[in-house]
């Protein structure tokens, strides 16, 4: 995790963290425990999930990352939101043995709910 200036971007930090390794392991509980309800995922297709929408995906995805990596990741905290961006590098690897690389940027938009920090949006653009 790198380092940033300030409590906020320090805890952004670490959930950024939890958040790919969640996704890495298909951890839905994590997962659940990081968004907003009102979660708006876009994926770089255009596709857009929801909260129960991406977890149920994510429960019965059909691949895993091998490896998965977020790139040079800046935190940008304005009040009680923050501006994450950064690059998402990874290959999906496929039940079937097929395997897709991926090579995104992402922004993503957290909120501060109490002194926890929630993901409440994402945005992907293919590279």
């Amino acid at each position: 995790v790198p380092a940033f200036a300030g409590v906020d971007e320090d805890a952004i930090a670490k959930n950024l963290e939890a958040f790919r390794a969640a996704q890495v392991a298909g951890n839905t509980e994590v997962l659940a425990t990081l968004c907003m309800d009102e979660l708006s995922y876009s994926h770089s297709s255009g596709h857009i999930d929801s909260k129960a929408s991406l977890l149920e995906s994510i429960a019965k995805a059909n691949y895993k990352w091998e490896p998965l990596a977020y790139k040079d990741p800046t935190i940008r905290v304005v009040g009680t939101a923050a501006i994450v961006r950064f690059n998402f590098v990874g290959e999906q690897a496929f039940n079937d043995g097929k395997k897709t690389p991926q090579n995104l940027h992402i922004l993503m938009n957290w909120v501060k709910q109490g002194s926890d920090w929630k993901l409440l949006s994402r945005a992907a653009t293919k590279l």
